[in-house]
């Protein structure tokens, strides 16, 4: 039997009694002082996924990283708050427990899934035409203790991590990148949420200043479906994301996803905390 691939051992979750799931960190995704904020967002929706009492497919999740996740082992709570005849709505949280016996959350989240149902769609956001993938030179991604890095291929179009950290302020924020999991994995819900938060910080772009960050709250909008999805196999994403505003120690940033035959598969929102 082969390995599983580093995403799925990352996430994996094993029943531990009612609406709670064992799991634990892993050094693949590990980022300055835990595990990358998109691996513990797709954790969290994992435990409503593996979830039997689950309706439908998600729709949307709103992670709160209420504080840091440690090296060790992790429960995962997932209950079904309401259940309507096309609609489920999810309470989630992430704990560990301390030396002392202490149990602290660090995540909380909420999940929406819903029976999907054909109907009249067209999408307003349409993908940029750019250069496909296969033509770009792969971006390096080595050389830095942040291990979750190395677990994405990227290939920019525009918008990459400042070349000298100079301080001058840049036009805008955005960023274009062909996307997919190092090494290839067909795609799913659990990859595509943490996909979302592949970005690094958009003040660090706009201001060319490594500054103190963290992700405080993350929304990711799920508008393909499970087929979609699995249509993808393991083909890059293009992915864009900006930032809107930057005032007062918090910033926001907005990113979509398509494939590479222009279907938006997710929009995603965050706000991210900054220091001078």
């Amino acid at each position: 039997m082969s390995a599983p691939h580093p995403f799925d051992a990352a996430i994996a979750l094993a029943p531990a009694g009612s609406d709670a799931f064992s799991g634990h960190s892993h050094p693949a995704y590990w980022n300055m002082i835990g595990p990358f904020g998109g691996l513990t967002a797709a954790m969290a929706l994992n435990a409503v996924l593996q979830h039997p009492q689950l309706l439908g497919a998600p729709i949307s999740l709103t992670v709160n990283f209420a504080g840091p996740v440690g090296e060790g082992p992790i429960t995962a709570r997932a209950r079904p708050a309401r259940t309507n005849r096309s609609t489920q709505h999810w309470w989630v949280e992430l704990v560990q427990t301390d030396a002392d016996g202490t149990e602290q959350v660090s995540t909380t989240a909420t999940v929406v899934t819903a029976a999907r149902r054909p109907t009249w769609s067209a999408s307003d956001a349409t993908m940029p035409t750019v250069p496909a993938p296969d033509g770009l030179p792969r971006s390096e991604r080595g050389g830095t203790p942040v291990a979750w890095i190395a677990r994405y291929e990227v290939r920019s179009l525009q918008g990459d991590l400042p070349r000298q950290w100079d301080g001058q302020t840049a036009d805008d924020s955005l960023t274009r990148w062909w996307l997919r999991d190092d090494p290839p994995r067909p795609l799913d819900f659990a990859s595509l949420t943490a996909m979302a938060d592949v970005f690094f910080p958009r003040v660090w772009l706009r201001r060319a200043t490594r500054v103190p960050v963290g992700t405080v709250s993350m929304t990711v909008y799920f508008h393909a479906d499970s087929a979609q999805l699995a249509a993808c196999g393991d083909g890059h994403l293009l992915a864009e994301a900006r930032a809107l505003n930057f005032r007062h120690g918090f910033f926001d940033q907005t990113g979509l996803l398509w494939n590479a035959q222009g279907h938006l598969l997710c929009s995603t929102h965050q706000i991210v905390y900054y220091k001078e």
